[in-house]
């Protein structure tokens, strides 16, 4: 006996032409030309559809034809859960997503195989049925990046990494680390630590030394600890005395593993820089749980600015930037491409330092 389903899938234009007695041209343009009907003759012939069980053109035949698929890629060489449970990504995932709805565009998260191996599976960039891409924080070196390239689609970047040709959304992550750490100098402090998430790809975690931090291949952390060193040296702080524990995320978790370790084997600091808000708030959770009191022992800065931040214990001083505002602006920058209009500017945005009470005057002074 056949199935329904079966039957379904047997049900061509032709037949249907046969049933409604035009031809399977006709029966075409009622799906993709309905303009060039009469209302009448299109509702027949969609009605016969209907009764024959014919569920419309096939998606995929009908994207090759018009040679667009309507779908936006998301590059993105995190786990995909990465994306869903960072409050920066989920919000820069919301603006975008605001753009490309607008735009009757869908949106196609583009993992890279591997994870932190060195061995990258660009394949997924390769054979994505897009129309362009949103580069979402990647390495220099990321063969996805570099995948995705080679197919000449419209493209943005956004945070990293910076490519000639391709328009770029971003903040200045050096002025603003520098903010964030003249911001504790100002309080006194001289015994800082870095909190940062990855400096490369290859799963490294742990104190990053000076050779590690001078070939790191995320634009974002480069830059930002660049920052912090140039606040602190022109203070009279040399970078040598200032350890870097590296990260291969920006989670919770992974702060308080950091400063744990940086408690353990390194001079107690009074001042903690921390790449993100995350990794920020699961140093404090780490200090807290030990009677290591926030901001009277240890001063804490994070940066992102997440929803989280001004509602932690203490609230947390923190880097504001408006990732929503990027997915936005890069939306809007690649459908400006998509439809062959002039883009909108891509300036750096704006970034502030929010000060709240995880920072204060360091007390050994």
């Amino acid at each position: 006996m056949t199935s329904k389903s079966t039957d379904r899938n047997r049900v061509t234009l032709t037949k249907i032409a046969g049933e409604v007695g035009v031809s399977a041209m006709t029966v075409s343009n009622a799906y993709n030309h309905p303009d060039r009907l009469s209302e009448a003759l299109r509702d027949r012939i969609l009605e016969t559809a209907e009764r024959l069980g014919y569920q419309g053109p096939d998606p995929v035949g009908r994207s090759l034809r018009r040679q667009r698929t309507d779908v936006v890629g998301v590059l993105y060489s995190n786990p995909l859960s990465y994306a869903f449970d960072d409050p920066a990504a989920v919000s820069f995932l919301g603006g975008l997503s605001s753009v490309t709805e607008e735009a009757d565009l869908g949106l196609l998260l583009v993992p890279a195989a591997g994870g932190a191996s060195k061995e990258r599976d660009p394949r997924a960039a390769a054979q994505a049925a897009v129309d362009g891409f949103v580069i979402y924080s990647m390495s220099d070196e990321e063969p996805l990046l570099a995948a995705a390239l080679q197919r000449w689609l419209p493209a943005v970047v956004v945070d990293q990494p910076r490519r000639e040709g391709v328009p770029f959304v971003g903040v200045d992550d050096e002025g603003a680390a520098r903010t964030a750490a003249e911001h504790l100098l100002d309080l006194g402090h001289e015994r800082f630590a870095i909190v940062s998430f990855g400096l490369s790809p290859d799963g490294h975690q742990g104190i990053a030394d000076s050779d590690r931090q001078e070939r790191t291949t995320f634009r974002v952390s480069r830059m930002r600890l660049r920052g912090y060193r140039a606040a602190l040296e022109e203070a009279g702080l040399p970078w040598s005395g200032v350890p870097v524990y590296e990260c291969q995320g920006s989670t919770r978790e992974l702060g308080y593993l950091a400063v744990e370790a940086l408690f353990r084997s390194h001079q107690e600091p009074t001042a903690i820089l921390a790449s993100s808000d995350q990794l920020a708030l699961g140093a404090i959770q780490w200090m807290t749980e030990r009677r290591i009191s926030v901001p009277q022992d240890v001063s804490v800065v994070g940066f992102d600015d997440i929803p989280a931040a001004a509602s932690a214990d203490p609230p947390l001083t923190s880097v504001h930037q408006d990732h929503a505002e990027k997915g936005r602006l890069a939306g809007r920058i690649l459908v400006a491409q998509l439809r062959e209009e002039a883009a909108p500017s891509a300036e750096l945005l704006a970034t502030r330092l929010v000060v709240r009470d995880s920072t204060s005057a360091n007390r050994e002074r």
